[in-house]
Protein backbone atom coordinates (compact mmCIF):
# COMPACT_ATOMS: atom_id res chain seq x y z
CA UNK A 1 0.00 0.00 0.00
CA UNK A 2 1.21 3.35 -0.96
CA UNK A 3 -0.30 6.33 0.60
CA UNK A 4 -0.46 9.72 -1.07
CA UNK A 5 -1.15 13.12 0.66
CA UNK A 6 -2.21 15.96 -1.49
CA UNK A 7 -1.52 18.94 0.92
CA UNK A 8 -0.52 22.88 1.36
CA UNK A 9 -0.32 25.21 4.05
CA UNK A 10 -3.02 27.10 2.29
CA UNK A 11 -6.24 26.08 1.34
CA UNK A 12 -7.58 26.99 -2.48
CA UNK A 13 -4.83 25.70 -4.24
CA UNK A 14 -6.64 22.62 -5.90
CA UNK A 15 -5.70 20.44 -3.44
CA UNK A 16 -8.84 18.42 -2.94
CA UNK A 17 -9.59 18.52 -6.98
CA UNK A 18 -6.53 16.59 -7.74
CA UNK A 19 -6.97 14.17 -4.67
CA UNK A 20 -10.48 13.20 -6.32
CA UNK A 21 -9.39 12.63 -9.84
CA UNK A 22 -5.72 10.87 -8.85
CA UNK A 23 -8.14 8.70 -7.00
CA UNK A 24 -10.28 8.48 -9.93
CA UNK A 25 -7.27 7.54 -11.93
CA UNK A 26 -5.60 5.18 -9.46
CA UNK A 27 -8.82 3.00 -9.41
CA UNK A 28 -9.58 3.29 -13.24
CA UNK A 29 -6.25 1.78 -13.60
CA UNK A 30 -7.21 -0.88 -11.89
CA UNK A 31 -5.69 -0.60 -8.14
CA UNK A 32 -7.47 -0.91 -5.65
CA UNK A 33 -7.83 3.19 -4.38
CA UNK A 34 -9.05 4.46 -1.05
CA UNK A 35 -9.79 8.11 -0.61
CA UNK A 36 -9.36 9.35 2.96
CA UNK A 37 -10.98 13.17 3.46
CA UNK A 38 -9.16 14.11 6.53
CA UNK A 39 -10.55 17.93 6.00
CA UNK A 40 -13.48 18.90 8.13
CA UNK A 41 -14.82 20.67 5.48
CA UNK A 42 -15.54 17.46 3.20
CA UNK A 43 -14.95 18.63 -0.14
CA UNK A 44 -13.92 15.34 -1.57
CA UNK A 45 -17.07 13.24 -0.13
CA UNK A 46 -18.96 16.07 -1.34
CA UNK A 47 -17.73 15.24 -5.03
CA UNK A 48 -18.21 11.85 -4.37
CA UNK A 49 -21.48 11.89 -3.13
CA UNK A 50 -21.25 10.90 0.01
CA UNK A 51 -22.31 12.35 3.70
CA UNK A 52 -19.33 13.52 5.14
CA UNK A 53 -20.29 11.83 8.55
CA UNK A 54 -17.53 9.07 10.51
CA UNK A 55 -19.61 7.37 12.45
CA UNK A 56 -16.91 6.19 15.38
CA UNK A 57 -15.35 9.84 15.75
CA UNK A 58 -12.21 11.27 16.47
CA UNK A 59 -11.68 8.46 18.36
CA UNK A 60 -12.64 5.37 16.68
CA UNK A 61 -10.53 6.87 13.76
CA UNK A 62 -7.44 7.08 15.66
CA UNK A 63 -8.29 3.31 16.99
CA UNK A 64 -8.27 2.36 13.42
CA UNK A 65 -8.35 -1.15 12.77
CA UNK A 66 -12.55 -2.23 12.79
CA UNK A 67 -13.46 1.21 13.87
CA UNK A 68 -12.05 2.58 10.54
CA UNK A 69 -13.01 -0.01 8.17
CA UNK A 70 -16.83 0.28 9.22
CA UNK A 71 -17.06 3.89 7.98
CA UNK A 72 -15.31 2.94 4.75
CA UNK A 73 -18.41 3.36 1.56
CA UNK A 74 -18.23 2.52 -1.84
CA UNK A 75 -18.30 5.34 -4.71
CA UNK A 76 -19.85 5.11 -8.01
CA UNK A 77 -16.37 4.14 -9.40
CA UNK A 78 -15.11 0.54 -9.32
CA UNK A 79 -12.52 -0.05 -7.33
CA UNK A 80 -12.76 3.33 -5.39
CA UNK A 81 -14.07 3.58 -1.95
CA UNK A 82 -14.11 6.61 0.43
CA UNK A 83 -13.64 6.85 4.12
CA UNK A 84 -15.61 10.31 4.43
CA UNK A 85 -15.04 13.13 6.56
CA UNK A 86 -16.72 14.71 9.38
CA UNK A 87 -16.86 18.05 11.51
CA UNK A 88 -15.25 16.45 14.32
CA UNK A 89 -11.75 16.22 12.36
CA UNK A 90 -11.24 20.11 13.30
CA UNK A 91 -10.64 17.95 16.85
CA UNK A 92 -8.31 15.42 15.29
CA UNK A 93 -4.83 17.51 16.58
CA UNK A 94 -6.56 17.35 20.10
CA UNK A 95 -7.19 13.41 20.38
CA UNK A 96 -3.68 12.95 18.86
CA UNK A 97 -1.96 15.20 21.36
CA UNK A 98 -3.45 12.87 24.33
CA UNK A 99 -1.78 9.75 22.54
CA UNK A 100 1.55 8.47 22.93
CA UNK A 101 3.16 9.19 19.87
CA UNK A 102 1.58 11.16 18.83
CA UNK A 103 2.86 12.46 15.95
CA UNK A 104 3.36 8.98 14.53
CA UNK A 105 -0.69 7.84 15.04
CA UNK A 106 -2.19 8.16 11.70
CA UNK A 107 0.46 5.58 10.16
CA UNK A 108 -0.58 3.30 13.24
CA UNK A 109 -4.47 4.00 11.83
CA UNK A 110 -4.41 3.60 8.35
CA UNK A 111 -2.10 0.61 9.01
CA UNK A 112 -5.05 -2.12 9.32
CA UNK A 113 -6.17 -0.85 5.45
CA UNK A 114 -2.37 -2.36 4.01
CA UNK A 115 -4.08 -5.58 2.72
CA UNK A 116 -7.04 -4.33 0.93
CA UNK A 117 -5.71 -1.04 -0.96
CA UNK A 118 -2.86 -0.44 -3.64
CA UNK A 119 -3.44 2.92 -2.76
CA UNK A 120 -4.60 5.68 -0.15
CA UNK A 121 -5.15 9.05 -1.06
CA UNK A 122 -5.06 11.82 1.43
CA UNK A 123 -6.91 14.81 1.26
CA UNK A 124 -5.84 17.25 4.01
CA UNK A 125 -6.79 19.97 5.42
CA UNK A 126 -4.18 23.30 5.10
CA UNK A 127 -1.94 25.02 7.87
CA UNK A 128 0.58 23.02 9.67
CA UNK A 129 -0.73 21.22 12.85
CA UNK A 130 -0.35 17.63 14.82
CA UNK A 131 -1.90 16.52 12.14
CA UNK A 132 -0.40 17.56 9.28
CA UNK A 133 2.89 15.97 10.85
CA UNK A 134 1.14 12.87 11.68
CA UNK A 135 0.72 12.99 7.73
CA UNK A 136 4.24 13.77 6.95
CA UNK A 137 5.16 10.56 9.16
CA UNK A 138 2.80 8.32 7.75
CA UNK A 139 2.62 9.11 4.01
CA UNK A 140 5.04 7.78 0.97
CA UNK A 141 4.28 11.18 -1.00
CA UNK A 142 3.72 14.55 0.14
CA UNK A 143 2.04 15.85 -3.10
CA UNK A 144 2.11 19.71 -3.21
CA UNK A 145 0.57 21.75 -4.83
CA UNK A 146 1.74 25.35 -6.41
CA UNK A 147 0.01 28.29 -7.60
CA UNK A 148 2.77 29.53 -9.56
CA UNK A 149 2.74 32.96 -7.71
CA UNK A 150 5.43 34.36 -5.42
CA UNK A 151 3.34 33.62 -1.87
CA UNK A 152 2.94 29.86 -3.27
CA UNK A 153 6.87 29.92 -3.99
CA UNK A 154 7.26 30.85 -0.20
CA UNK A 155 5.22 28.87 1.28
CA UNK A 156 6.54 25.58 -0.62
CA UNK A 157 10.37 26.36 0.50
CA UNK A 158 8.89 27.18 4.02
CA UNK A 159 7.04 23.55 4.07
CA UNK A 160 10.65 22.12 2.72
CA UNK A 161 12.42 24.07 5.56
CA UNK A 162 9.83 22.81 8.54
CA UNK A 163 10.57 19.29 7.06
CA UNK A 164 14.38 19.85 7.50
CA UNK A 165 14.31 22.02 10.66
CA UNK A 166 11.75 18.53 12.75
CA UNK A 167 13.87 15.76 11.00
CA UNK A 168 11.05 14.87 8.60
CA UNK A 169 12.12 13.37 5.22
CA UNK A 170 12.34 15.98 2.73
CA UNK A 171 12.65 13.27 0.17
CA UNK A 172 8.76 12.27 0.49
CA UNK A 173 7.94 15.97 -1.36
CA UNK A 174 6.86 16.27 -4.65
CA UNK A 175 5.20 19.45 -6.17
CA UNK A 176 3.09 20.53 -9.33
CA UNK A 177 1.93 23.32 -10.70
CA UNK A 178 -2.08 23.88 -10.16
CA UNK A 179 -4.12 26.71 -11.87
CA UNK A 180 -1.81 27.33 -14.07
CA UNK A 181 -2.38 30.33 -17.14
CA UNK A 182 0.02 29.99 -19.37
CA UNK A 183 -1.17 33.31 -20.75
CA UNK A 184 0.49 35.06 -17.97
CA UNK A 185 4.22 36.16 -18.26
CA UNK A 186 4.30 35.54 -14.32
CA UNK A 187 3.33 31.91 -14.33
CA UNK A 188 5.47 31.06 -17.14
CA UNK A 189 8.59 32.79 -15.55
CA UNK A 190 7.42 30.92 -12.45
CA UNK A 191 6.92 27.50 -13.89
CA UNK A 192 10.39 27.79 -15.58
CA UNK A 193 12.44 28.92 -12.82
CA UNK A 194 10.79 26.34 -9.84
CA UNK A 195 11.15 23.39 -12.59
CA UNK A 196 14.94 24.49 -12.36
CA UNK A 197 15.47 24.64 -9.56
CA UNK A 198 13.50 21.76 -7.94
CA UNK A 199 14.32 18.98 -9.47
CA UNK A 200 11.23 16.93 -7.47
CA UNK A 201 8.25 19.22 -9.17
CA UNK A 202 7.13 17.66 -12.14
CA UNK A 203 6.73 18.13 -15.45
CA UNK A 204 2.48 17.94 -15.22
CA UNK A 205 1.02 20.67 -14.81
CA UNK A 206 -3.12 21.57 -14.13
CA UNK A 207 -4.49 24.68 -16.23
CA UNK A 208 -6.68 27.28 -14.78
CA UNK A 209 -9.89 25.62 -16.51
CA UNK A 210 -13.62 25.80 -15.93
CA UNK A 211 -14.23 22.37 -15.91
CA UNK A 212 -11.97 21.70 -13.05
CA UNK A 213 -14.04 24.12 -11.63
CA UNK A 214 -17.47 22.34 -12.69
CA UNK A 215 -16.53 19.43 -10.58
CA UNK A 216 -18.71 20.74 -7.69
CA UNK A 217 -21.76 21.30 -9.72
CA UNK A 218 -21.29 17.64 -11.36
CA UNK A 219 -20.76 16.15 -7.69
CA UNK A 220 -17.64 13.82 -10.07
CA UNK A 221 -13.96 14.31 -10.83
CA UNK A 222 -13.51 16.14 -14.02
CA UNK A 223 -11.73 12.55 -15.24
CA UNK A 224 -15.28 11.39 -15.31
CA UNK A 225 -17.61 13.99 -17.08
CA UNK A 226 -15.25 15.38 -19.39
CA UNK A 227 -12.98 12.68 -20.00
CA UNK A 228 -11.36 14.13 -23.03
CA UNK A 229 -11.28 17.14 -21.97
CA UNK A 230 -7.87 19.22 -21.51
CA UNK A 231 -8.53 19.52 -17.76
CA UNK A 232 -8.86 15.45 -17.78
CA UNK A 233 -5.75 14.67 -19.50
CA UNK A 234 -3.17 17.42 -17.81
CA UNK A 235 -4.99 14.97 -14.67
CA UNK A 236 -3.86 11.81 -16.59
CA UNK A 237 -0.13 13.51 -17.12
CA UNK A 238 0.27 14.22 -13.36
CA UNK A 239 -0.81 10.59 -12.15
CA UNK A 240 1.25 8.97 -14.75
CA UNK A 241 4.34 11.08 -13.97
CA UNK A 242 3.84 10.43 -10.33
CA UNK A 243 3.55 7.01 -10.39
CA UNK A 244 6.57 6.37 -13.01
CA UNK A 245 8.71 9.35 -10.62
Amino acid sequence: MQIIALYHIKGGVGKTSAAVNLAYLSARSGAATLICDLDPQGASSFCFRIKPKFQSGTEGFIKGGDYLEMNIKGTDYEGLDLLPADLDFRNLDIAFENRKKSRKRLGKSLSSLITGYDYVILDCPPNITLLSENIFNAADIVLIPIVPTTLSIRSYEQLKAFFIKNNYDVAKISGFFSMVERRKRLHKDIVATMQGQYPEILESAIPYLADVEKMGQNRAPVCAFAANSRAARAYENLWTELIEA
